[in-house]
């Protein structure tokens, strides 16, 4: 086991990391940039590390400072959370290049996922389902419209390099085809410097499910459910919940072992999550987030599985703490994602916050790096705190997940707060009858 591990990450998931590095008995290293010189993260640590100024780039970002962090500290190893460095195959071999273990998978597995072409061709080579549309690149207008013709609008285009929505344009008509892959190309060019785009069938009103996995640096391999995920504005999400209402149990089995199986089939060690699109009892692969998911907790709520600390394990090469046959599923459990946002606009909301109260009690629990008199910068993710609620079945945990969002206080700021209390009532969602237009919907008719 490790003895000290520096945390490449702010806000509550290094928090959350902090926590279990703790429990773990290792000692912790945090980084910050100058804006975050009073946050929950730095005084948490055993010891903390300035990196650089406000910016990402020139700080969370920032390769170089983030190993010299390491050299001076001595931390053996480097949790990424997610965001940030969590996917970046070149920070891998530069940390494995100063003797320094990486806390996620093996750099070849994030390059393979992180090109959405390479990843969807790899995941059709090991037998997952995947959405009809381009075998590769996009090259010009000519191209699409042959690949949209066969299989049919609407479409979408999308970033090989691609994430968080950008570079995704939903083309409905031929008309309007030339233009749009004119506009994903640069969108995706000034995003991720990289205009490479490929096309896929849309589908209309599909869930977004996606399935937990962990696996070890010895064959072995586990998946932990599903979790929705459908709930989201502009790509992102915003709520999620555990099971999901329309997944029974033969048909968790059988995702959660055919991704399993193909995972196997790389060798591939570490948490990871893989996303697919749900529509008429057909799942169609969509990516995988080589990393560990904002959206974990609700997992952890009903396995009782604490996955930051299986992947400090399994990255100082112990076996898996637990077979497929040991996990078990309880419950239900809800994550809403509490962010400086106006909760009308969703427009961020930055500024000093005059108090915070998280709630508590039974199945209620909270992550975040927030509290009174913290001032939250416009520099990174709005996101500030996740509320995560357990309860026996989903009509209690939707009652308690109310009942905390009462109790939930933060003044000085807009928060989501307000939008999450509005559509606990609404029947659509109480019933499990949305899809990941539901938000948008919503907006437009209120």
């Amino acid at each position: 086991m490790f003895e000290k591990i520096l945390i490449a990450n702010r806000g509550e998931i290094a928090v959350r990391i902090l926590r279990a590095c703790k429990d773990l008995g290792i000692q912790t290293v945090s980084v910050y940039s100058t804006a975050d010189k009073d946050a929950m993260h730095v005084k948490m640590a055993d010891e903390s590390v300035c990196i650089g100024p406000p910016q990402s780039k020139e700080s969370y970002l920032n390769i170089p400072s983030i190993i010299a962090a390491c050299e001076v500290s001595g931390a053996e190893a480097v949790h990424p959370g997610y965001g940030f460095l969590s996917e970046n195959a070149s920070f891998v071999e530069k940390l494995n290049a100063h003797n320094i273990n990486f806390i996620g998978p093996k750099s070849d597995h994030i390059k393979t996922m992180g090109d959405k072409i390479l990843a969807k061709k790899t995941a059709e080579k090991y037998g997952l389902p995947v959405i009809p549309g381009s075998n590769g690149e996009v090259k010009d207008f000519k191209d699409a419209r042959s690949i949209a013709r066969d299989i049919g609008y609407p479409i979408i285009i999308k970033a090989s390099a691609g994430g968080g929505g950008r570079g995704m344009v939903v083309v409905r008509n031929e008309k309007e085809l030339e233009e749009s892959i004119k506009r994903a190309k640069s969108e995706a060019d000034k995003s991720f410097d990289n205009d490479t785009v490929y096309i896929e069938k849309y589908l209309q009103n599909p869930k977004h499910i996606e399935v937990q996995i962990i696996g070890d640096n010895y064959g072995n391999m586990i998946h932990l459910g599903e979790r929705d995920c459908s709930m989201q504005r502009r790509n992102q999400k915003l709520l999620e919940e555990t099971p999901s209402k329309i997944i029974n149990e033969k048909t968790r089995d059988y995702i959660g072992n055919l991704t399993v199986d193909a995972l196997k089939k790389i060798k591939y060690s570490g948490a990871g999550t893989v996303e697919y699109l749900f529509e008429n009892n057909e799942f169609y692969f969509m990516e995988m987030n080589t990393r560990l998911q904002v959206e974990h907790p609700v997992t952890e709520e009903i396995t009782n599985f604490d996955l930051v600390k299986e992947q400090i394990r399994i990255a100082s090469n112990s076996k898996l703490s637990k077979n497929q046959d040991d996990i078990n599923f309880y419950g239900h459990s809800i994550e809403c994602r509490v962010n400086a946002e106006d909760p009308e606009s969703f427009m961020p909301s930055p500024g000093k916050v005059i108090n915070f109260h998280a709630p508590g009690g039974p199945g209620v629990r909270v992550d975040s790096g927030c509290y009174s008199g913290i001032t939250i910068p416009p520099y990174y993710d709005s996101m500030i705190a996740k509320l995560i609620v357990y309860g026996e079945n989903r009509e209690s945990c939707i009652a308690r997940l109310e009942r905390a969002l009462e109790e939930f206080v933060v003044e000085g700021i807009k928060t989501t707060i307000p939008f999450y209390q509005k559509i606990l009532k609404e029947e659509s969602f109480l019933n499990g009858n949305y899809d990941i237009h539901w938000v948008e919907n919503y907006m437009e008719n209120i």
